[in-house]
């Protein structure tokens, strides 16, 4: 299992970014597919997350209504799409696939800094 993000980098307040997670090794229309970010100093938190055919997601409080998650099962793929980024938006956001045995799996994460 491979879990790759990509997307990040330094943007201005109130701009946007969309991460991907392009994931191998395993069958990915049959598993949920979740965001998480940890910001400096402080623990991971859960974004958002989508089901395996995409019908429905969740956000945390804090994204709701600015962030949104998407999928596309033939490239193995999901996206986060980040609109109206704050300075407290920025942090290392990691793709997790859904757990569902002893086994966790975690993209080594991308970098989002907000500040002007």
């Amino acid at each position: 299992v491979q879990l790759v993000e990509s997307g990040g980098g330094l943007v201005q307040p109130g701009g946007s970014l969309r991460l991907s997670c392009k994931a191998s090794g395993f069958t990915f229309s049959s598993y949920a597919m979740s965001w998480y970010r940890q910001a400096p100093g402080k623990e991971r938190e859960f974004v958002a997350d989508i089901s395996n055919f995409g019908f429905t997601t969740n956000y945390a409080d804090s994204v709701q209504g600015r962030f949104t998650i998407t999928r596309d099962n033939a490239e193995n793929t999901v996206y986060l799409q980040l609109n109206g980024l704050r300075p407290e938006d920025t942090a290392v956001y990691y793709c997790r696939r859904a757990r569902t045995g002893p086994m966790d799996y975690w993209g080594k994460g991308t970098l989002i800094t907000v500040s002007s």
